[in-house]
């Protein structure tokens, strides 16, 4: 069966992913979105329903950052990361959103890890 556009397209990817991964207490879904211009992200335990730490493009600190949105979004994972510490986390199931693992999503990651999360 045929796609018929790139957000039919991700809404598959994400229900195919949503299936398969599950945030918990000790090891929370480390959820991306991402809009034409920013991104978000959160730390969500499934178990009880609500976010640990989040950090997002919108934020004071991180607007007057120059650079391009792939290096704001790197700067959002390290940032989240650094909030995922303070709360206690160590480990994180990464959720993309049913957006492919490539530019913001990988620099995400990438950034995350350099703040010491394990994904």
């Amino acid at each position: 069966m045929a796609v018929k556009s790139k957000s039919d397209a991700r809404a598959r990817r994400h229900a195919r992913l949503r299936k398969k991964v599950v945030g918990t207490e000790a090891r929370p879904r480390l959820v991306v979105t991402r809009s034409a211009r920013h991104v978000f992200v959160q730390l969500v335990d499934d178990s009880k329903g609500h976010t640990v730490a989040s950090a997002s493009t919108l934020e004071t600190d991180l607007r007057a950052f120059d650079g391009d949105k792939t290096a704001k979004a790197r700067k959002v994972g390290e940032l989240v990361a650094e909030r995922a510490k303070a709360a206690g986390v160590e480990d994180v199931v990464f959720d993309r959103g049913g957006n492919r693992y490539a530019g913001r999503v990988a620099a995400i990651a990438e950034g995350a890890r350099e703040g010491g999360l394990n994904l």
